[in-house]
């Protein structure tokens, strides 16, 4: 392994745990390993087929002299029909390792799929993964190019650790950026405002249902990049509870609750409910501005963003009875319902006591207690308020 120099070592790791963060780094650690192997191509299968499903592709990033080199992309691949399946898991071997020579040339696979693109000579190893599954790495090259041998079989098995990690770390990522964008969104479906701010109140981020309530300028506002109320007296509690907010270190076993107050809307519509929750900092990093807190704000009066669908499907009810519904939750009477609508008060009506039959309630008070507390708001798709 006398070719892996110290400082050849420090780029190559360093790609694979900049890729590990961040897909775009792929290109780079992929493309060093093809010239540490002096290889045609290098490719990473990140997702076999569903050979079950015909329409289901794979996932892969290969580089070489190809369309989409050093990209992530879905494939055509039927890998029931190559040789290297069902391989023991971080067993590096080679085309030799399973067969023949003249048997590899006669192979359906290597003359279908790896002759049309120079593909003769294959290392491979099947990476078992704590959380991703099984992987797989190929390094092919060239007939012309001479075989792979011990030394490369025993390089491959020194970088695998490192590749594994990296591949390991990017699926936790992945992961972890999912869950947070799906509560995100079951957030803005509850038509929950929320913003990300700095100790010093600068706004970092901030779901749509926040921008609508900061351009209507009615009690909160950014000024100069930062989250103010619009009375003296609300910013100056709005400004002490951001303070506390980020002077608050919870303990081991302690529960701090959030901080809450009401802001004065200009417009004499009901008071804005604020509440502004630290998120907890890593221990280990120091530093000024890395923590960070949450403000969410809820609009009494906003409307319910249920979803017509959703709601139909949990109570059983027509889609005008549905239409209904959702204008009483909205805090229509039912004749302003009615008009809403376009409908008689005697149909309105009508369908009130069909609405309640079917969900078992007596009052209209119920009914929109019921429909404000159900799921049907999480099924609304992403959109603006």
């Amino acid at each position: 392994m006398t070719r892996l120099e110290l400082d050849q070592l420090d780029n190559l790791l360093s790609s694979l745990y900049e890729a590990s963060l961040n897909n775009d780094y792929w290109e780079d650690a992929l493309q060093q390993l093809r010239q540490l192997f002096a290889a045609n191509y290098v490719t990473l299968i990140l997702k076999m087929p569903d050979v079950q499903d015909e329409d289901d592709l794979g996932l892969m990033v290969s580089v070489g002299d190809m369309k989409d080199s050093g990209k992530v992309v879905h494939f055509p691949y039927r890998h029931n029909l190559t040789p290297f399946v069902n391989q023991l898991p971080d067993k590096v071997f080679t085309v030799d390792d399973l067969m023949e020579e003249e048997e590899w040339r006669q192979s359906a696979y290597r003359i279908h799929w790896c002759a049309c693109n120079d593909v003769y000579h294959v290392l491979a190893v099947d990476i078992a993964t704590p959380d991703s599954g099984t992987l797989r790495f190929r390094v092919t090259r060239p007939e012309a190019a001479p075989p792979f041998t011990e030394d490369d079989k025993a390089l491959c098995r020194f970088l695998l650790p490192h590749i594994r990690r990296a591949l390991n770390i990017r699926n936790l990522l992945d992961r972890s950026q999912t869950l947070g964008s799906l509560y995100s969104k079951a957030i803005s479906r509850l038509s929950i405002a929320t913003l990300l701010i700095d100790e010093s109140g600068q706004v970092l981020e901030q779901n749509v249902f926040a921008s609508e309530i900061l351009e209507s300028n009615d009690g909160l506002k950014v000024v100069g990049g930062r989250l103010e109320a619009s009375y003296p007296t609300d910013n100056r509690e709005l400004r002490r509870l951001i303070k506390a907010a980020f002077e608050v270190r919870p303990q081991e076993g302690k529960t701090v609750l959030p901080e809450a107050m009401s802001i004065t809307r200009p417009s004499g519509e009901v008071s804005f409910g604020v509440v502004i929750e630290s998120i907890p900092s890593n221990t280990w990093a120091e530093g000024k501005g890395q923590p960070a807190a949450v403000v969410y704000i809820r609009d009494a009066v906003g409307k319910s963003q249920t979803s017509n669908a959703l709601a139909k499907k949990l109570f059983g009810l027509t889609p005008a009875e549905t239409a209904l519904s959702i204008q009483l939750a909205n805090g229509l009477s039912l004749e302003e319902a009615a008009e809403a609508l376009n409908i008689r008060r005697n149909t309105a009506r009508a369908h009130l006591r069909a609405i309640f039959s079917k969900t078992g309630v007596r009052r209209q008070t119920e009914l929109v207690r019921i429909l404000l507390n159900s799921v049907a708001a999480l099924g609304q798709s992403d959109q603006e308020p």
